[in-house]
């Protein structure tokens, strides 16, 4: 029995992601960062914020979170998957790094991306750039 690890990520096609960044994402995009970072004013909206910030990358293209599973091959050849949760900081390092460097760092990278996104050629890196905001703003692997 063998055990492999498998990153997989479902998002509609690339023509598809485009053309939603180009007649939605791209202004419902700037709006949801703006509300999140509102929400991020106050105590009672942070949590709010950061799940909305967690949730960028489908806003802007569509673009679900990374799933990671753990593949079983058996002897005979057959297969079995389960998901895996991926370790976690400690949540008082991540609520420190948050109020200390997350929601500045992640607020700069996001304007950073949505330029990027806006020269078309740069999509693809600026979807990257989207996709890595969880991790910046509070450390979510």
């Amino acid at each position: 029995m063998t055990e492999t690890a498998v990153v997989t990520q479902k998002n509609p096609g690339c023509l598809i992601q485009i053309l939603w960044f180009a007649f939605i994402g791209w202004w419902l995009g700037q709006a949801w960062m703006v509300v999140a970072w509102i929400l991020m004013v106050s105590i009672i909206g942070i949590p709010f914020g950061v799940m909305m910030l967690n949730l960028l990358p489908k806003v802007i293209a569509l673009r679900d979170p990374t799933v990671h599973k753990l593949m079983i091959t058996r002897q005979d050849g057959s297969y079995t998957t389960r998901p895996v949760d991926v370790p976690q900081v400690n949540i008082l390092l991540r609520a420190l790094y948050f109020l200390l460097i997350g929601w500045w760092v992640s607020a700069v990278w996001m304007e950073a991306a949505y330029a990027i996104c806006l020269t078309i050629i740069g999509l693809p890196v600026g979807f990257w750039m989207f996709d890595r905001v969880p991790l910046l703003v509070s450390l979510r692997r």
